[in-house]
């Protein structure tokens, strides 16, 4: 068991995940959680986040903080997706290891594992074949931390490892259809078509490819988990292993949604990757499991959703 006491920083705090890991450090009796907000801390700006860190030393640093979006924001800003997350984490991870932050938390995605990898996907097949073109920009900055905090625990000897969370589901979500992932943008379409009485909702791709989420509340349970229990890995998947057809979950999301209008799929639109599921047995057999079944977490979300109009 780590001390409840020792100041622990969250970067990103007001993200979906950050905002999470906030909740769940709270309901665990951590009492000196540290946080910044943008105005307060430009994570790219390398000088600013040295001083930050010779001032606060925290011993234990969650980093929840990234450029994040879907298909359509990764295609069109690949330049962003690949600087800022590059720059934010090595500023992070740089500043913690000058500071002598005893552990650090590096947060990815499932993105990092090639696009027709072996499935389901084990933490072994990192950088074994292609990625995925369309968010190929984000996987790489998050393949460079993996390796960073890698390198940093061969060299020095610190534990600094690598969470890969699955698709991410929940509260705090993004619901911007411009830069929102599947979740969150299928629950606003459906919802503004029941609002508005449209009779149809128009989803990209086929509806084929399947997918694996994990609420964001389970993610944050495992970062806990992480820090109080010896984990001896450098990379550890963080699933739920159930998958789920992006069609099924549309239905599923009409249902919670109430909409009984017409789905039409624009094949025209790229499906993405076609099948990825994580192996988290590893994690599993540490003894931590996921709590939240995908039905009940949507319903949270939707209900989330709703009160954000308000």
């Amino acid at each position: 068991m780590i001390n409840k006491d020792e100041i622990i920083f969250v970067a990103g705090h007001n993200g979906m995940v950050g905002n999470a890991v906030i909740r769940e450090l709270n309901k665990n009796g951590y009492s000196n959680i540290l946080t910044k907000d943008r105005k307060e801390l430009d994570l790219t700006n390398q000088n600013k986040v040295e001083v930050f860190f010779k001032t606060a030393k925290p011993k234990i640093v969650i980093d929840a903080a990234a450029k994040v979006g879907g298909i359509l924001a990764n295609h069109e800003n690949p330049y962003d997706f690949l600087l800022i997350n590059t720059q934010i984490q090595n500023n992070l991870i740089q500043s913690s290891f000058k500071n002598n932050t005893e552990t650090f938390v590096f947060l990815g995605s499932s993105c990092i594992y090639p696009k027709f990898s072996k499935q389901p996907i084990k933490e072994e097949y990192l950088l074994t074949d292609e990625l995925e073109p369309t968010n190929q920009w984000y996987a790489l900055a998050k393949i460079q931390g993996v390796k960073l905090c890698e390198a940093i625990n061969r060299q020095f000897g610190k534990n600094y490892y690598s969470l890969m969370p699955t698709n991410l589901y929940g509260p705090n979500d993004n619901f911007d259809l411009h830069t929102s992932h599947v979740i969150p943008a299928l629950v606003r379409k459906f919802h503004e078509a029941k609002v508005n009485k449209s009779g149809k909702v128009v989803l990209w791709g086929t509806g084929k490819p399947f997918r694996e989420f994990l609420h964001v509340d389970d993610l944050a349970s495992s970062i806990i988990f992480s820090l109080e229990n010896k984990i001896n890995h450098n990379l550890l998947n963080v699933g739920s292993s159930e998958e789920i057809t992006i069609k099924n979950l549309a239905l599923l999301i009409s249902e919670i949604t109430e909409f009984d209008g017409e789905i039409i799929w624009d094949e025209n639109k790229p499906d993405g990757t076609p099948k990825k599921l994580m192996d988290s047995s590893k994690l599993f057999s540490l003894g931590w499991k996921p709590k939240i079944d995908l039905k009940s977490g949507l319903q949270a979300t939707y209900e989330y959703y709703k009160s954000t109009l308000k």
